[in-house]
């Protein structure tokens, strides 16, 4: 899945590898897939995309955003991006395929459910990306500790940290995937309530955040996702699922995996106590 680091790194892939590569081919749904959602009718990509030359890529939360001569396409969480030599076998199954001049491509793959958005400048009408370009990147600067202390409210006191961390957008591209290691970093239980935590636990949550954001990032990536090249991240995840019943690299205990709020958590019951 794509959470914040790994846009991070793909839009910069993307970047060295397509900028200024014009579009020559476009094949949409040549896997049908009901969640692959589209803008418009897919069946229009090519009269819209063809032709069109790829500028800058940038990304902000969950999603990549790639520059096309007045279009632009993005790509949320739920697909696989990969950049394919010119020569190279391509995949049988795809929701999206677009050739390139120089005879690369690059494909996008819907797992569970992903969007492949294309649509001209200023006409953008999706609130998730939206919110997502709206507000503070925890890469950014302006991600500082009083904008993170306005992102809950006297009724979020009662939620556990994996709720108030990892839903309603309230730090767009931060997921259940990089929330195991951001909680195992601070020291808290998924399941310890907001209301549990003091100041200075409050400020070592904020520290997590942007400390584990950052050098996922700049490790291009979790291990346990792959890059534009088929390539898994370098950073080391500590809290995941190839982690579960393993030792933790902290204590020595094993680790612990189990099912919570229509996901899993993974974490260490003796570095990250549960707080009753």
């Amino acid at each position: 899945m794509i959470e914040r680091p790994e846009s991070f790194v793909l839009a910069g892939q993307i970047g060295q590898a397509l900028t200024g590569r014009t579009i020559r081919q476009v094949v949409t749904q040549q896997t049908a897939h009901k969640f692959a959602w589209f803008s418009g009718d897919a069946a229009d990509y090519p009269a819209r995309l063809t032709g069109r030359k790829i500028g800058a890529s940038v990304s902000f939360g969950g999603f990549v955003a790639i520059e096309a001569e007045g279009m632009r396409l993005v790509f949320g969480d739920g697909v696989n991006l990969r950049w394919w030599a010119p020569g190279q076998d391509l995949p049988q199954r795809h929701q999206l395929l677009l050739g390139f001049d120089d005879g690369s491509s690059l494909t996008g793959t819907v797992q569970m459910y992903g969007g492949l958005w294309a649509f001209r400048d200023g006409e953008n009408d999706n609130p998730y990306i939206q919110t997502a370009l709206e507000k503070p990147d925890p890469l950014g600067d302006s991600f500082d500790p009083g904008y993170f202390g306005t992102l809950w409210a006297p009724e979020d006191e009662k939620l556990s940290l994996k709720a108030f961390l990892a839903t309603r957008q309230r730090i767009p591209g931060l997921g259940n995937g990089v929330l195991q290691d951001i909680l195992f970093a601070a020291g808290q239980h998924p399941k310890t309530r907001l209301s549990q935590l003091d100041d200075t636990e409050r400020a070592g949550l904020y520290r997590a955040v942007c400390q584990t954001l950052r050098a996922m990032a700049d490790g291009g990536g979790r291990d346990t996702e792959k890059d534009l090249f088929g390539v898994p991240g370098g950073y080391p995840t500590q809290m995941s699922a190839k982690r579960k019943g393993l030792p933790c690299r902290v204590c020595g205990t094993p680790i612990i995996q189990e099912a919570y709020l229509g996901g899993s958590i993974t974490y260490c019951p003796s570095c990250q106590r549960l707080k009753k």
